[in-house]
């Protein structure tokens, strides 16, 4: 659900589109990239139309009861692991956007684009507990700044970067969606961008 402030009041303003990745990282595995010493793994994202308003949000492990369906985006580890919900790490996540991409015919060019922040996210109170307990799974909602470039919600390509919150191993099951308050056909996510190419491209 995303948030709306009305006469001072803050309102909920439902996610009519909305878009799922089940994804697994087995232990171990090489990360697409290190900051500050942290395993960082993307998930590529192209946003077809332009959006008032983006949410973001990653679940690890996936909540039981969920699976994936026909429709949902699915990692190539996740169907092998399916079944396990032992391991899950505490989610951290950042929003970006390649500089200058607005067509799905140039989307490997994000393999050499500079990438603008939204912003990141580590725990929410509004997410389910992880089986520990504690609320560090992730939510961020971001409201497109038509008058800021670097800021506004635009066609184009983006990614979702996870890692955890201390330095340490990212691994387990995790669910991330995309919602947004209008529909926005042809959204597609991938862990590559050779694959992600080939989604929106069909």
């Amino acid at each position: 659900m995303g948030k709306k402030t009305v006469m001072r009041k803050e309102i909920r303003v439902p996610y009519t589109d909305l878009v799922s990745y089940y994804g697994y990282i087995v232990p171990g595995a090489v990360p697409d990239e290190t900051r500050d010493g942290k395993k960082f793994y993307y998930l590529y994202l192209w946003i077809p139309a332009v959006a008032p308003e983006l949410g973001i949000r990653m679940i690890s492990p996936i909540p039981e009861g969920m699976k994936a369906s026909e429709t949902d985006f699915i990692g190539v580890d996740y169907a092998a692991n399916a079944a396990e919900n032992k391991n899950y790490f505490d989610t951290w996540i950042t929003l970006e956007r390649a500089e200058g991409i607005t067509s799905a015919d140039d989307i490997l060019n994000g393999k050499t684009a500079t990438w603008n922040s939204f912003g990141v996210n580590d725990d929410s109170g509004e997410m389910p507990a992880q089986p520990s307990g504690s609320k560090y799974n992730s939510l961020m909602r971001i409201t497109s700044e038509t008058g800021n470039p670097a800021k506004a919600l635009v066609v184009g390509l983006y990614r979702i970067g996870f890692t955890t919150y201390k330095v340490g191993e990212v691994q387990g099951g995790f669910l991330a969606q995309v919602g947004a308050p209008v529909k926005l056909p042809g959204v597609g996510i991938s862990a590559n961008l050779e694959d992600l190419q080939k989604l929106v491209k069909k």
